[in-house]
C-alpha cells in the first residue's frame, strides 16, 4: 500500500527469508565464514544457533548459495521427524535411489551407498538441517550413526544444525554425549547493534528501490532499537507498521510516535511508555492510509 507513497519498489520489510535483502552484519558474516570455512574442511558437524527471529534461515539459504558446484547438498526445513522418516527425508533430498518400503537398516545402507558413489565422482555431501532444536534425541542420534562413514581422509557426510539455544540443552543430553564431542565449529548469532540496525535499515530501503533521504529519523532508529531489541524479525515487523502508520499520516517520513504506535502493537516488541500510544491506534492509522490512498491515486 506505502510503496508508492515512499518511492518504492518492492515492500522493503518483508518476513520470508530473502536473499536479495541479505545485510552482512558482523554475526551473520562471521557466522557465514565460520561455516564456510569448516565446510571447505571437511569437518563433520557445525552448529548455529540464535533466538528466534535472528536469521538462521536466512544465514542457511546463504551458506547454501556459496557451497561450491562439487558440493551435493540437501536441506531440512522442518526435522521434527522420526528416525525413519529423517532418512526418507534425506534420501529424497539426495535423490538416492530407495524403496519406501524399506526399513530403517535398508534405507541407512542405501545412503551409504550413496554417500560412497558421491565420495568416488570427487563429491562431498552436506546436510543443514533448520529448526534443529525440534528434533527427538533417538533422531539426533540415528543422524550421528549415518555421519560414522568415512574414508582414511575425511567424512563423506558433513552436517550443520541451525536451532535456538533449547537446541543446546537438547545436545547436553546423556543419549547424544557422542554427538555434541562432534561437532567441531559452532556460532551463536546475536542480535544487530545500534549502529548495525541503521545500516540495516538503510540497506533494506535502498534494495527495494529507495532514492530519497533517510525516512527514518533518529529518534524513529533509536526507538526501532528499543523496541526490537535489535533482533532482525522485529525490526522488520516493526519497521513495516511504522510506515503504515507514516503512510496513513500522509507523512513521509517516519517518526519516533510512529514506532511507538508499531510498537504497541506488536506483543513480542519490547514495552514502550509514551501518551501518544493508546489502544486500536494503528487500525485507525491504516485505516487513514486507505483513505489517503483512495484520495490519491
Amino acid at each position: 500500500m506505502y510503496c508508492t507513497h515512499f518511492a518504492l519498489r518492492e515492500p522493503p520489510f518483508g518476513l520470508t527469508p530473502d536473499t536479495a535483502f541479505a545485510f552482512a552484519g558482523t554475526a551473520h558474516q562471521e557466522a557465514l565464514n565460520t561455516l564456510l570455512i569448516a565446510a571447505a574442511g571437511g569437518e563433520g558437524f557445525m552448529k548455529v544457533t540464535g533466538e528466534v527471529g535472528t536469521g538462521k534461515t536466512l544465514l542457511c539459504r546463504r551458506f547454501l548459495s556459496q557451497i561450491d558446484d562439487q558440493t551435493v547438498t540437501a536441506y531440512i526445513p522442518n526435522p521434527l521427524l522420526d528416525s525413519h522418516g529423517l532418512l526418507l527425508a534425506l534420501a529424497e533430498e539426495l535423490r538416492v535411489d530407495f524403496d519406501r518400503d524399506d526399513d530403517q537398516h535398508g534405507l541407512m545402507k542405501s545412503l551409504n551407498h550413496a554417500l560412497l558413489d558421491h565420495a568416488r565422482a570427487g563429491k562431498r555431501v552436506l546436510v543443514c538441517l533448520d529448526e534443529a532444536q525440534a528434533m527427538p534425541l533417538e533422531t539426533l542420534e540415528s543422524l550421528r550413526l549415518l555421519s560414522n562413514l568415512e574414508t582414511e581422509k575425511r567424512k563423506l557426510l558433513q552436517v550443520v544444525l541451525f536451532g535456538q539455544p533449547e537446541l543446546d540443552q537438547k545436545l547436553a543430553h546423556e543419549s547424544v554425549r557422542q554427538l555434541q564431542q562432534r561437532i567441531t565449529f559452532q556460532y551463536h548469532l546475536s542480535p544487530l547493534s545500534r549502529r548495525e540496525l541503521e545500516y540495516y535499515i538503510e540497506h533494506r530501503l535502498r534494495i527495494a528501490g529507495y532514492m530519497g533521504d533517510r525516512p527514518f529519523n533518529t529518534a524513529a532508529l533509536d526507538a526501532l532499537y528499543a523496541a526490537s531489541r535489535g533482533v532482525p524479525r522485529l525490526i522488520n515487523v516493526l519497521a513495516h507498521k511504522a510506515m503504515l502508520v507514516a503512510y496513513g499520516g500522509g507523512n513521509h517520513y517516519v517518526s519516533a510516535a510512529h514506532v511507538h504506535k508499531a510498537a504497541h502493537d506488536t506483543p513480542s516488541a519490547s514495552p514502550v511508555h509514551s501518551p501518544l500510544v493508546r489502544a486500536g491506534v494503528l487500525a485507525a492509522a491504516i485505516a487513514a492510509g486507505a483513505i489517503y490512498w483512495y484520495l490519491h491515486r
